[in-house]
């Protein structure tokens, strides 16, 4: 007998329950972030780290942490990157709720949960897309719950409860039948508690995401395995996903006390910490040709992460507080 579950509960378990997918698989080996594409990402978002330490006024400790930390590359990057009159100051942290890499350096702090108090900078990358939304789609009815069982069939349920309906008709509205959404509430919770989890500093996600202007009108939610795009299906398989309405999780963060707000791409945010994926010149293929193989490659990473139709089209999300 089919066991019929809200998309929020049915991701939950197949993402972090026991033996899910998170707690069981190397992300790295099922998609391609940021982090994995380039080490130029992590050089800029130490070069943001070391702007808001100025900012700080070079407070005695400095926390930088990485939420949905995965195999802890972009920790580790930021770790072994930075000079090392920081050092003695900078204070790492991983949040993941899978077990740590048998190699993480002793210097990374590894937790399940976010660190309060926290001075500094504060990097989700690719985090929100994996918080678990409950989806809903319009009826003749008004909105009703998608539910879903473990083989990934799907029928209409119960109503969404009167706060994600509350939700959708000021962030997502649903006019036509068969229109579809992902119930961002979670995620802007998810959001509020890191924003509030700060005591001085910025905190920076990164996702896929759309805006109010351009919600898809299916919704987004996927499966990736094996770097492919698959079905999503809630058994422990694949990774799902959706992307995030970033205006939501912005004002989110301004009512857990966020005082500044950037919402802008990847590719504008990089771009402005000084990556522009611009070619060598060619005369250095002649005069020096191993520097200008490894000034290429740089150029050609640096391309992906400001691609707008890639990973430069990703939603930035910058607030301090």
């Amino acid at each position: 007998m089919a066991v019929w579950l809200t998309w929020r509960e049915a991701t939950r378990r197949a993402l972090y329950g026991d033996h899910g997918f998170y707690l069981r698989e190397r992300p790295s080996g099922h998609f391609r972030t940021s982090v994995a594409a380039s080490s130029a990402f992590a050089e800029a978002v130490l070069r943001t780290l070391l702007d808001v330490d100025t900012a700080l006024g070079a407070p005695p400790r400095l926390d930088f942490v990485d939420v949905g930390a995965g195999e802890g590359t972009l920790a580790r990057h930021v770790l072994e990157l930075a000079p090392a009159s920081l050092r003695p100051r900078l204070h790492v942290t991983a949040v993941e709720l899978a077990p740590p890499p048998r190699d993480l350096p002793a210097a990374v702090t590894w937790s399940p949960s976010l660190p309060g108090g926290v001075t500094g900078l504060v990097v989700a990358n690719e985090w929100l897309d994996n918080v678990p939304v409950d989806v809903a789609e319009h009826t003749a009815r008004g909105p009703r719950l998608v539910l879903v069982d473990p083989a990934g069939d799907e029928r209409l349920g119960p109503p969404p409860e009167e706060v994600d309906l509350a939700w959708l008709a000021r962030w997502w509205p649903l006019t036509r039948a068969g229109a579809r959404a992902e119930l961002g509430r979670p995620r802007d919770e998810a959001w509020a508690e890191v924003v509030a989890k700060l005591e001085r500093g910025l905190a920076v996600a990164v996702d896929y995401a759309h805006r109010a202007d351009d919600r898809p009108a299916r919704g987004t939610l996927m499966g990736y395995r094996d770097g492919i795009a698959v079905p999503p299906v809630p058994d422990g398989s694949c990774d799902i996903t959706a992307h995030v309405a970033l205006d939501a999780c912005a004002e989110a963060g301004r009512r857990a006390g966020a005082t500044s707000t950037t919402l802008t791409t990847q590719r504008e945010a990089l771009r402005a910490l000084g990556l522009t994926g611009t070619r060598p010149p060619l005369e250095t293929a002649h005069s020096d040709p191993r520097a200008y193989l490894r000034a290429l490659a740089r150029a050609s990473e640096e391309a992906e992460l400001i691609n707008p139709a890639g990973l430069g089209g990703f939603g930035w999300l910058a607030q301090w507080r």
